[in-house]
Protein backbone atom coordinates (compact mmCIF):
# COMPACT_ATOMS: atom_id res chain seq x y z
CA UNK A 1 0.00 0.00 0.00
CA UNK A 2 1.08 3.48 -0.71
CA UNK A 3 1.37 5.79 1.84
CA UNK A 4 1.49 9.27 0.59
CA UNK A 5 2.69 12.19 2.02
CA UNK A 6 -0.68 14.50 2.23
CA UNK A 7 -2.03 11.08 3.93
CA UNK A 8 0.28 11.04 6.81
CA UNK A 9 -0.04 15.01 7.38
CA UNK A 10 -3.84 14.18 7.56
CA UNK A 11 -4.25 11.55 9.88
CA UNK A 12 -1.64 13.35 12.58
CA UNK A 13 -3.59 16.62 12.00
CA UNK A 14 -6.46 14.46 12.97
CA UNK A 15 -4.95 12.91 15.68
CA UNK A 16 -3.74 16.60 16.99
CA UNK A 17 -7.45 17.84 16.93
CA UNK A 18 -8.76 14.62 18.83
CA UNK A 19 -6.17 15.19 21.65
CA UNK A 20 -7.20 19.08 21.75
CA UNK A 21 -11.05 18.86 21.57
CA UNK A 22 -10.24 16.00 24.61
CA UNK A 23 -8.18 18.45 26.55
CA UNK A 24 -10.07 21.32 25.86
CA UNK A 25 -13.80 19.53 27.16
CA UNK A 26 -11.48 18.91 30.22
CA UNK A 27 -10.66 22.00 30.83
CA UNK A 28 -13.97 23.18 30.52
CA UNK A 29 -15.65 20.60 32.72
CA UNK A 30 -12.52 22.23 35.54
CA UNK A 31 -13.81 25.80 34.83
CA UNK A 32 -17.27 25.30 34.76
CA UNK A 33 -16.97 22.92 37.92
CA UNK A 34 -19.44 20.45 35.76
CA UNK A 35 -19.23 17.17 34.48
CA UNK A 36 -21.93 16.86 32.28
CA UNK A 37 -21.40 20.60 30.38
CA UNK A 38 -23.80 20.19 27.83
CA UNK A 39 -26.48 17.32 27.44
CA UNK A 40 -24.36 15.17 24.70
CA UNK A 41 -21.53 14.61 27.85
CA UNK A 42 -24.30 12.20 29.08
CA UNK A 43 -27.64 12.01 27.70
CA UNK A 44 -29.29 9.99 30.83
CA UNK A 45 -27.51 11.97 33.60
CA UNK A 46 -28.20 15.92 32.03
CA UNK A 47 -32.25 14.09 31.47
CA UNK A 48 -32.60 12.74 35.16
CA UNK A 49 -30.57 16.38 36.53
CA UNK A 50 -33.75 18.51 34.79
CA UNK A 51 -36.44 16.24 36.57
CA UNK A 52 -34.12 16.94 40.15
CA UNK A 53 -33.35 20.61 38.82
CA UNK A 54 -37.65 20.97 38.72
CA UNK A 55 -38.21 18.91 41.33
CA UNK A 56 -35.59 21.36 43.81
CA UNK A 57 -37.39 24.72 41.92
CA UNK A 58 -40.95 23.20 43.04
CA UNK A 59 -39.49 22.81 46.79
CA UNK A 60 -37.81 26.24 46.50
CA UNK A 61 -41.37 27.61 45.59
CA UNK A 62 -43.11 25.75 48.23
CA UNK A 63 -40.61 27.36 50.55
CA UNK A 64 -41.64 30.82 49.44
CA UNK A 65 -45.63 29.39 49.88
CA UNK A 66 -45.05 28.53 53.48
CA UNK A 67 -43.43 32.09 54.09
CA UNK A 68 -46.47 33.75 52.83
CA UNK A 69 -48.59 31.68 55.00
CA UNK A 70 -46.78 31.15 58.13
CA UNK A 71 -46.80 35.17 58.28
CA UNK A 72 -50.74 35.61 57.18
CA UNK A 73 -51.41 33.08 60.11
CA UNK A 74 -49.18 34.74 62.45
CA UNK A 75 -50.81 38.09 62.05
CA UNK A 76 -54.65 36.47 62.01
CA UNK A 77 -52.60 34.66 65.75
CA UNK A 78 -52.21 38.42 67.45
CA UNK A 79 -55.88 39.50 66.02
CA UNK A 80 -57.51 36.70 67.48
CA UNK A 81 -55.71 37.56 70.86
CA UNK A 82 -56.34 40.57 70.96
CA UNK A 83 -60.16 39.36 69.73
CA UNK A 84 -59.68 37.32 73.12
CA UNK A 85 -58.57 40.13 74.98
CA UNK A 86 -61.96 42.37 74.35
CA UNK A 87 -64.31 39.35 74.89
CA UNK A 88 -62.96 38.73 77.86
CA UNK A 89 -63.25 42.54 78.87
CA UNK A 90 -67.07 42.08 77.62
CA UNK A 91 -67.70 39.46 80.05
CA UNK A 92 -66.30 41.49 83.00
CA UNK A 93 -68.54 44.62 82.30
CA UNK A 94 -71.37 41.71 82.15
CA UNK A 95 -70.70 40.24 85.31
CA UNK A 96 -70.46 43.93 86.91
CA UNK A 97 -73.66 44.44 85.24
CA UNK A 98 -75.31 42.02 86.79
CA UNK A 99 -74.91 43.82 90.40
CA UNK A 100 -78.54 44.82 91.41
CA UNK A 101 -77.14 48.25 93.19
CA UNK A 102 -76.11 49.80 90.15
CA UNK A 103 -77.87 52.74 89.05
CA UNK A 104 -79.57 53.90 85.45
CA UNK A 105 -76.61 55.86 85.34
CA UNK A 106 -74.08 53.39 86.27
CA UNK A 107 -75.44 51.19 83.73
CA UNK A 108 -75.15 53.70 81.40
CA UNK A 109 -71.38 54.56 82.00
CA UNK A 110 -70.66 50.58 81.36
CA UNK A 111 -72.26 50.99 77.81
CA UNK A 112 -70.02 53.63 77.01
CA UNK A 113 -67.04 51.12 77.74
CA UNK A 114 -68.56 48.39 76.44
CA UNK A 115 -69.50 50.09 73.29
CA UNK A 116 -65.55 51.21 72.48
CA UNK A 117 -65.06 47.09 73.32
CA UNK A 118 -67.50 46.57 70.65
CA UNK A 119 -65.83 49.02 68.02
CA UNK A 120 -62.50 47.94 68.93
CA UNK A 121 -63.93 43.81 68.24
CA UNK A 122 -64.97 45.67 64.83
CA UNK A 123 -61.96 47.16 63.79
CA UNK A 124 -60.56 43.91 64.45
CA UNK A 125 -62.59 41.71 62.33
CA UNK A 126 -61.98 44.00 60.18
CA UNK A 127 -57.74 43.69 59.98
CA UNK A 128 -55.81 43.76 56.95
CA UNK A 129 -52.40 42.06 56.51
CA UNK A 130 -49.06 43.02 55.22
CA UNK A 131 -50.36 43.23 51.61
CA UNK A 132 -54.01 45.17 52.81
CA UNK A 133 -55.89 42.32 52.30
CA UNK A 134 -58.64 41.40 55.50
CA UNK A 135 -57.44 38.85 57.24
CA UNK A 136 -61.27 37.19 57.59
CA UNK A 137 -62.89 37.95 54.61
CA UNK A 138 -62.07 34.44 52.58
CA UNK A 139 -62.31 35.15 48.70
CA UNK A 140 -63.78 38.45 49.04
CA UNK A 141 -60.82 39.88 50.97
CA UNK A 142 -60.64 43.15 49.12
CA UNK A 143 -63.34 44.82 51.29
CA UNK A 144 -64.43 44.89 54.88
CA UNK A 145 -65.93 41.73 55.26
CA UNK A 146 -68.34 43.14 58.91
CA UNK A 147 -70.60 46.05 57.59
CA UNK A 148 -73.02 48.61 59.56
CA UNK A 149 -76.24 48.43 57.82
CA UNK A 150 -79.27 51.48 57.68
CA UNK A 151 -80.26 50.02 61.49
CA UNK A 152 -76.85 50.00 62.38
CA UNK A 153 -76.22 46.62 62.73
CA UNK A 154 -73.00 44.77 61.84
CA UNK A 155 -73.58 42.33 58.52
CA UNK A 156 -71.10 39.91 57.39
CA UNK A 157 -70.62 40.70 53.42
CA UNK A 158 -67.41 38.07 52.88
CA UNK A 159 -66.90 34.72 51.83
CA UNK A 160 -67.92 31.75 53.44
CA UNK A 161 -65.27 30.08 51.20
CA UNK A 162 -61.26 30.43 53.21
CA UNK A 163 -58.80 30.73 50.56
CA UNK A 164 -55.71 28.28 49.88
CA UNK A 165 -52.34 28.03 49.32
CA UNK A 166 -50.17 24.54 48.31
CA UNK A 167 -47.22 24.56 50.90
CA UNK A 168 -46.08 21.25 50.47
CA UNK A 169 -46.24 18.56 47.28
CA UNK A 170 -49.62 17.27 48.61
CA UNK A 171 -51.14 20.02 51.20
CA UNK A 172 -53.00 22.74 50.89
CA UNK A 173 -53.72 24.69 53.63
CA UNK A 174 -56.30 26.82 54.47
CA UNK A 175 -55.01 30.76 54.69
CA UNK A 176 -56.45 32.05 58.21
CA UNK A 177 -60.26 31.80 58.72
CA UNK A 178 -63.98 33.62 57.80
CA UNK A 179 -65.43 35.78 59.33
CA UNK A 180 -68.39 33.64 59.80
CA UNK A 181 -65.97 30.53 61.31
CA UNK A 182 -64.24 33.29 64.22
CA UNK A 183 -67.65 35.28 65.06
CA UNK A 184 -71.19 34.01 63.60
CA UNK A 185 -70.33 30.23 64.93
CA UNK A 186 -69.82 28.28 68.02
CA UNK A 187 -67.40 25.40 69.10
CA UNK A 188 -68.77 21.64 69.52
CA UNK A 189 -70.63 20.81 72.70
CA UNK A 190 -71.33 24.40 73.43
CA UNK A 191 -74.64 23.27 74.93
CA UNK A 192 -78.27 25.10 75.02
CA UNK A 193 -78.93 29.06 75.17
CA UNK A 194 -82.27 30.35 76.09
CA UNK A 195 -83.80 33.51 74.64
CA UNK A 196 -86.89 35.81 75.70
CA UNK A 197 -89.09 37.12 72.97
CA UNK A 198 -88.62 40.45 72.47
CA UNK A 199 -91.92 41.73 73.18
CA UNK A 200 -92.34 39.69 76.90
CA UNK A 201 -94.51 42.00 79.21
CA UNK A 202 -94.21 39.90 81.94
CA UNK A 203 -91.50 39.94 84.61
CA UNK A 204 -90.76 36.37 83.46
CA UNK A 205 -87.16 35.49 84.12
CA UNK A 206 -85.32 32.58 83.73
CA UNK A 207 -81.78 30.71 84.51
CA UNK A 208 -80.37 28.01 82.31
CA UNK A 209 -80.75 26.07 80.41
CA UNK A 210 -78.56 23.51 81.97
CA UNK A 211 -78.24 19.84 80.05
CA UNK A 212 -78.91 16.87 82.43
CA UNK A 213 -78.70 14.21 80.18
CA UNK A 214 -77.20 14.04 76.37
CA UNK A 215 -78.93 10.73 75.75
CA UNK A 216 -82.50 11.90 76.19
CA UNK A 217 -85.21 11.34 73.52
CA UNK A 218 -85.31 15.23 71.77
CA UNK A 219 -81.69 16.17 72.67
CA UNK A 220 -80.70 19.00 70.40
CA UNK A 221 -83.98 19.83 69.37
CA UNK A 222 -85.29 23.32 69.47
CA UNK A 223 -87.86 24.00 71.66
CA UNK A 224 -90.22 26.98 72.06
CA UNK A 225 -92.03 27.43 75.82
CA UNK A 226 -95.56 29.78 75.56
CA UNK A 227 -97.55 31.29 78.74
CA UNK A 228 -101.35 32.53 79.20
CA UNK A 229 -102.89 33.27 81.44
CA UNK A 230 -105.73 31.10 83.51
CA UNK A 231 -107.36 34.31 85.19
CA UNK A 232 -106.40 32.94 88.82
CA UNK A 233 -102.88 33.76 89.30
CA UNK A 234 -101.72 30.94 87.59
CA UNK A 235 -100.29 30.06 83.84
CA UNK A 236 -100.29 27.48 81.32
CA UNK A 237 -97.40 26.74 79.47
CA UNK A 238 -97.17 24.91 76.48
CA UNK A 239 -93.89 22.88 75.06
CA UNK A 240 -93.43 22.96 71.24
CA UNK A 241 -91.02 20.81 69.39
CA UNK A 242 -89.30 17.42 70.03
CA UNK A 243 -90.86 14.76 71.52
CA UNK A 244 -92.49 17.37 74.05
CA UNK A 245 -94.50 19.15 71.11
CA UNK A 246 -98.14 19.93 73.09
CA UNK A 247 -96.72 18.90 76.73
CA UNK A 248 -98.78 21.51 79.02
CA UNK A 249 -98.35 22.46 82.46
CA UNK A 250 -99.25 24.71 85.34
CA UNK A 251 -96.95 27.33 86.26
CA UNK A 252 -97.94 28.84 89.98
CA UNK A 253 -96.23 32.52 88.93
CA UNK A 254 -93.55 32.49 91.43
CA UNK A 255 -91.04 29.82 90.43
CA UNK A 256 -90.65 26.29 88.44
CA UNK A 257 -87.96 24.09 87.19
CA UNK A 258 -89.08 22.57 84.19
CA UNK A 259 -86.75 19.94 82.20
CA UNK A 260 -87.74 18.33 78.55
CA UNK A 261 -85.24 17.21 75.90
CA UNK A 262 -82.52 16.28 78.48
CA UNK A 263 -82.46 20.13 79.79
CA UNK A 264 -83.79 22.22 83.03
CA UNK A 265 -84.78 25.50 82.61
CA UNK A 266 -85.52 27.36 86.40
CA UNK A 267 -88.54 29.68 85.90
CA UNK A 268 -88.93 33.11 88.57
CA UNK A 269 -91.71 35.33 88.49
CA UNK A 270 -94.95 36.66 86.70
CA UNK A 271 -95.47 35.97 82.94
CA UNK A 272 -98.32 38.18 80.79
CA UNK A 273 -100.37 36.17 78.49
CA UNK A 274 -98.74 35.66 75.77
CA UNK A 275 -95.14 35.89 76.74
CA UNK A 276 -92.76 33.19 75.34
CA UNK A 277 -88.81 31.80 75.54
CA UNK A 278 -87.02 29.79 73.11
CA UNK A 279 -84.72 27.10 74.05
CA UNK A 280 -81.75 25.62 71.29
CA UNK A 281 -78.41 24.30 71.01
CA UNK A 282 -76.29 27.61 70.59
CA UNK A 283 -75.66 26.69 66.73
CA UNK A 284 -79.56 26.73 66.03
CA UNK A 285 -80.11 29.88 67.78
CA UNK A 286 -77.45 32.09 65.12
CA UNK A 287 -74.69 32.89 67.21
CA UNK A 288 -73.06 36.33 66.54
CA UNK A 289 -71.01 38.28 68.95
CA UNK A 290 -72.28 41.79 67.44
CA UNK A 291 -75.49 41.25 67.97
CA UNK A 292 -74.95 39.94 71.24
CA UNK A 293 -73.15 42.75 71.92
CA UNK A 294 -75.99 45.42 70.28
CA UNK A 295 -78.17 43.28 72.60
CA UNK A 296 -76.46 44.02 75.51
CA UNK A 297 -75.63 47.84 74.63
CA UNK A 298 -79.57 48.35 74.30
CA UNK A 299 -80.26 46.91 77.63
CA UNK A 300 -77.75 48.63 79.48
CA UNK A 301 -79.03 51.84 77.88
CA UNK A 302 -82.57 51.63 78.52
CA UNK A 303 -83.80 52.57 82.36
CA UNK A 304 -85.23 49.89 84.32
CA UNK A 305 -88.50 51.78 85.17
CA UNK A 306 -90.54 48.70 85.81
CA UNK A 307 -90.51 45.07 87.00
CA UNK A 308 -90.79 44.29 82.90
CA UNK A 309 -87.94 45.98 82.17
CA UNK A 310 -86.09 44.72 84.66
CA UNK A 311 -86.75 41.00 83.60
CA UNK A 312 -86.09 42.04 80.18
CA UNK A 313 -82.62 43.35 81.04
CA UNK A 314 -81.97 39.97 83.43
CA UNK A 315 -83.10 37.94 80.46
CA UNK A 316 -80.50 39.18 77.90
CA UNK A 317 -77.75 39.45 80.53
CA UNK A 318 -78.29 36.05 81.19
CA UNK A 319 -78.46 35.32 77.37
CA UNK A 320 -75.61 37.29 76.44
CA UNK A 321 -73.37 36.30 78.96
CA UNK A 322 -73.76 32.85 77.59
CA UNK A 323 -73.56 33.62 73.89
CA UNK A 324 -70.50 35.54 75.14
CA UNK A 325 -68.88 32.55 76.90
CA UNK A 326 -69.68 30.59 73.75
CA UNK A 327 -68.02 33.15 71.49
CA UNK A 328 -64.89 33.48 73.50
CA UNK A 329 -64.22 29.52 73.30
CA UNK A 330 -64.96 29.66 69.45
CA UNK A 331 -62.19 32.25 69.53
CA UNK A 332 -59.99 30.13 71.23
CA UNK A 333 -60.85 27.00 69.30
CA UNK A 334 -59.69 28.86 65.99
CA UNK A 335 -56.73 30.50 67.89
CA UNK A 336 -56.20 26.78 68.46
CA UNK A 337 -56.26 25.78 64.79
CA UNK A 338 -53.55 28.50 64.08
CA UNK A 339 -51.72 27.64 66.31
CA UNK A 340 -51.52 23.99 64.69
CA UNK A 341 -51.25 25.21 61.39
CA UNK A 342 -48.34 27.51 62.14
CA UNK A 343 -46.93 24.13 64.38
CA UNK A 344 -47.63 22.07 60.83
CA UNK A 345 -45.37 24.54 58.73
CA UNK A 346 -42.56 24.53 61.04
CA UNK A 347 -42.33 20.37 60.62
CA UNK A 348 -43.05 21.09 56.43
CA UNK A 349 -40.14 23.15 56.75
CA UNK A 350 -37.49 20.95 58.15
CA UNK A 351 -39.07 18.45 55.61
CA UNK A 352 -38.60 20.66 52.81
CA UNK A 353 -35.10 21.82 53.80
CA UNK A 354 -34.26 17.72 53.70
CA UNK A 355 -35.61 17.47 50.54
CA UNK A 356 -33.84 20.10 49.85
CA UNK A 357 -30.25 18.64 50.92
CA UNK A 358 -31.56 15.31 49.18
CA UNK A 359 -32.61 16.79 45.53
CA UNK A 360 -28.94 18.79 45.63
CA UNK A 361 -26.55 15.92 46.60
CA UNK A 362 -28.55 14.00 43.87
CA UNK A 363 -28.11 16.70 41.27
CA UNK A 364 -24.78 16.40 42.50
CA UNK A 365 -23.77 12.94 41.92
CA UNK A 366 -25.11 13.47 38.86
CA UNK A 367 -23.68 16.69 37.16
CA UNK A 368 -20.86 17.67 39.18
CA UNK A 369 -17.23 17.01 38.45
CA UNK A 370 -15.00 15.12 40.24
CA UNK A 371 -12.03 17.61 40.56
CA UNK A 372 -9.40 14.51 41.37
CA UNK A 373 -10.04 12.73 38.42
CA UNK A 374 -10.71 15.75 36.38
CA UNK A 375 -7.34 16.81 36.87
CA UNK A 376 -5.32 13.64 36.37
CA UNK A 377 -7.68 13.41 32.99
CA UNK A 378 -6.34 17.01 32.43
CA UNK A 379 -2.90 16.02 32.86
CA UNK A 380 -2.93 13.11 30.49
CA UNK A 381 -4.33 14.94 28.09
CA UNK A 382 -2.25 17.71 28.11
CA UNK A 383 0.69 14.77 27.36
CA UNK A 384 -1.60 13.06 25.12
CA UNK A 385 -1.57 16.16 22.97
CA UNK A 386 1.91 17.36 23.21
CA UNK A 387 3.09 13.35 22.62
CA UNK A 388 0.98 14.07 18.79
CA UNK A 389 2.06 17.57 18.47
CA UNK A 390 6.24 15.98 18.95
CA UNK A 391 5.25 12.93 16.68
CA UNK A 392 3.74 15.06 13.79
CA UNK A 393 6.92 17.54 14.53
CA UNK A 394 9.44 14.19 13.73
CA UNK A 395 7.05 13.15 10.62
CA UNK A 396 7.23 16.59 9.42
CA UNK A 397 11.45 16.27 9.37
CA UNK A 398 10.83 13.18 7.69
CA UNK A 399 12.43 13.27 3.97
CA UNK A 400 14.14 10.81 1.31
CA UNK A 401 16.62 12.98 0.26
CA UNK A 402 18.50 12.44 4.30
CA UNK A 403 19.33 8.77 3.16
CA UNK A 404 21.11 9.81 -0.08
Amino acid sequence: MRVSTVMMFERSVSSMNRQQSAFMDVGEQIASGKRVVRPSDDPQAASRAVGVSQSLASNSQQSDSRVTVRNSLSQEESVLNSVSDSLTRAKELMVQAGNGTLSDADRQSMSTELRGVYEALLGQANSTDGNGSHLFGGYQDGAAPFVKDASGAVQYEGSDQVRQQKVDSSRLMEVGNTGTDVFQTVAAGSGYVAKADAGNAGSLTFTGPQVTDTTADGYGDSYAISFGDNGDGTFEYTISGGPEDGTTGTYDGSSATLEFGGVRLTLEGAPEDGDSLAVGTAQSMDPDVFTTFENMLSALENPLDSDADKAAFANTLSTSSREMDNALDNVLTVRASVGARLNELDTLDTVGSDRKISYTQTQSDLIDLDYTTAISDYVLRQVGLQASQKAFVDLQGTSLFDLM
